[in-house]
């Protein structure tokens, strides 16, 4: 401990015993729910839609009806709907874990949006807030969230951020917020729908069950937006080749999209099913045979990486035929001492080191994030009047504590907790409870954070009977992680949601 933090400990263990009154007040702060309510018209679809948006807090308690939470919100509503039977809500979230919804809110959500320069460098301010012609707001409310720890979200009363931090906490005070929602505007009986993005997909599958289980709330629908149900298709295990082979996929992609390739094939979407089939077979079943390979399956083995992946035959083969992300993130353009992005692998920045092994950072997310931090804090308390006293948090990381607990019930196997956490079976069960769910799965074609090789090898291996099947659309765009940065992908993302909440109201 330094000199600073040793002297306010001391401080503060001495106001306890001076003022003992103050412990019990601080005790009641935040505990009294928030509101900034204001006006607002934007034009979608050439639509003039008039709407109220409200940011604010609701509080969480706990099973001794003693507050836990303020959870942080920001809801926007469409003006003149009269029977709220008819119109559609839904929830949105971003992931992390320890992210605000400040990425979805400005990019594709809301009805004002932050325009990017996709995908080259943005640069600093000023940046241009315009209405968003992509946001679903003309045919569902939105409620953006902001588990806690974000946004305006804090424990409060005797409970701890750290209370928060974990999967099976997070799902049930997500799911809790949303039952408070629903109940405090009445919502009972509007179409309910789940859009998450990234770990946020992950907490939809929990939070779909969770809803259904805990409090009879069914759910229309899901939209997985970059999805992972598995961290085990992402962690790259030792001994675990699973990885490797999902996504293999996004690196033949970033090859193409790079001009790395000695042969270019015309059409992506061919090429791409072509490298699907040599994943699922013969990479597959290579890498199963560990040492066993044998000598003349190998050479073809390596052959076919080097022209799927632009990356040399030395490199593959010194690899044993396996490449992590941020090894072929650094690798593919080395040449010319630049790395690409895991976000987003259209991007592209200077290397620090070209002779390191491993990208040390993430082009788009350095490029973009300045953009969408410096809009949104303007938006919110300009546009907003959010009061300039309120803290809003873009993040939970560098917060005391943050440390997330990934232990889940529905992952373990015979070794308990040793396994690695998945929430498919929470969305297995979900769907078998409520056939009539349907879930829209979003893939970026250059996301390496989130492969979609990855998200077709989960749903592959749900063991979803047919019936169930048929309620999974899976739609692709040619953009990475956040496909909305890219202008035409995220008209088709609008689109794509529109037809897909009109889908569940039939």
């Amino acid at each position: 401990m330094n000199k600073k933090n040793a002297l306010i400990g001391i401080l503060a263990l001495a106001l306890l015993y001076v003022m003992p009154a103050f412990s019990q007040v601080d005790t009641l702060k935040g505990t009294k729910p928030e509101k900034f309510v204001t006006k607002h018209s934007a034009k979608i679809e050439g639509k003039v839609i008039n709407y109220t948006a409200t940011v604010g807090t609701l509080i969480l308690r706990n099973e001794k009806d003693e507050p836990i939470a303020a959870f942080g919100y920001t809801a926007y509503t469409k003006d003149g709907e009269t029977d709220l039977s008819k119109r559609p809500i839904t929830f949105s979230y971003n992931g992390g874990p320890g992210s605000s919804s400040m990425w979805l809110h400005m990019g594709i959500m809301g009805p004002r949006r932050v325009v990017v320069n996709d995908p080259q460098p943005n640069g600093p301010a000023p940046y241009r807030i315009e209405d968003n012609n992509y946001s679903i707001l003309d045919v569902s409310d939105v409620v953006m969230m902001d588990p806690v720890g974000t946004g305006l979200s804090r424990a409060v009363g005797k409970a701890k951020n750290t209370d928060f931090w974990g999967v099976d906490p997070d799902i049930r005070s997500v799911s809790q917020f949303i039952k408070n929602y629903v109940h405090e505007n009445e919502r009972w009986n509007s179409p309910k729908y789940l859009l998450g993005e990234s770990y946020g997909t992950f907490r939809s599958a929990g939070v779909a069950d969770y809803l259904q289980s805990s409090f009879g709330i069914s759910v229309n629908g899901v939209v997985l937006v970059s999805n992972v149900l598995e961290i085990r298709t992402l962690a790259y295990n030792p001994g675990d080749d699973i990885s490797y082979v999902v996504n293999f996929p996004t690196y033949a992609a970033t090859a193409w999209y790079h001009n790395k390739l000695a042969s270019k094939p015309a059409s992506l979407d061919a090429f791409l099913v072509e490298v699907r089939k040599f994943c699922w077979g013969e990479y597959a079943t290579a890498l199963m045979q560990g040492d066993q390979l044998g000598a003349a399956e190998r050479e073809n083995i390596l052959t076919k990486l080097v022209a799927y992946s632009g990356i040399s035959k030395e490199y593959w083969d010194k690899a044993n035929l396996r490449v992590n992300q941020p090894q072929f993130a650094q690798e593919l353009l080395r040449s010319s001492s630049m790395e690409v992005g895991r976000l987003d692998s259209r991007y592209k920045g200077i290397t620090t080191n070209v002779l390191s092994e491993y990208t040390s950072k993430d082009p788009q997310a350095t490029d973009i994030a300045p953009a969408y931090i410096s809009a949104f804090m303007h938006y919110y308390t300009t546009e907003l009047k959010v009061s300039k006293d309120k803290t809003y948090n873009t993040s939970a990381y560098g917060l005391q504590g943050f440390n997330w607990d990934w232990k889940h019930k529905r992952s373990e196997g015979l070794f308990g907790d040793a396994c690695p956490p998945t929430t498919a079976p929470d969305l297995l069960n979900a769907m078998t409870n409520n056939p009539r769910m349907k879930i829209l799965v979003m893939n970026g074609i250059y996301d390496m954070a989130t492969p979609f090789g990855a998200t077709e090898y989960t749903f592959d291996h749900m063991g979803l009977n047919k019936t169930l099947k048929a309620n999974v659309t899976q739609k692709y765009y040619e953009a990475g992680h956040m496909m909305y940065t890219h202008e035409a992908s995220a008209a088709k993302f609008k689109k794509d949601v529109v037809e897909f909440i009109a889908s569940t109201l039939k």
